[in-house]
């Protein structure tokens, strides 16, 4: 398994530069699956759901909360160390950093 470990660290230095990044665009639908951190000086860590306006045409599908994923809800608060996978047809990835962080 040594030869995954230069590519696992390349993975990490790639992602490593934002909190927000594009997993996978799936160019037939039209729909971009993003992935953004919740960090400490996140202006959304300790906030609800309900509180962060979402971009149009975008739904948070997960949080993954301390290695398990969790269904979102209006109630959930974030904090640092959330991470969201959201489903977008129409939001950049600098558009969901700007909501989030």
């Amino acid at each position: 398994m040594p030869a995954a470990t230069p590519l696992i660290s390349l993975i990490e230095e790639a992602t490593g530069a934002t909190d927000t990044v594009a997993l996978l665009r799936l160019s037939k639908a039209g729909v971009d699956v993003i992935e953004t951190a919740i960090t400490p000086r996140s202006r959304t860590a300790g906030r609800t759901l309900a509180e962060v306006p979402l971009p149009d045409g975008t739904v948070i599908a997960t949080i993954i909360r301390d290695g398990q994923p969790t269904v979102p809800t209006p109630a959930f608060t974030l904090r640092a160390g959330d991470e969201l996978l959201l489903v977008s047809h129409t939001a950049t990835e600098q558009e969901i950093h700007a909501a989030f962080q």
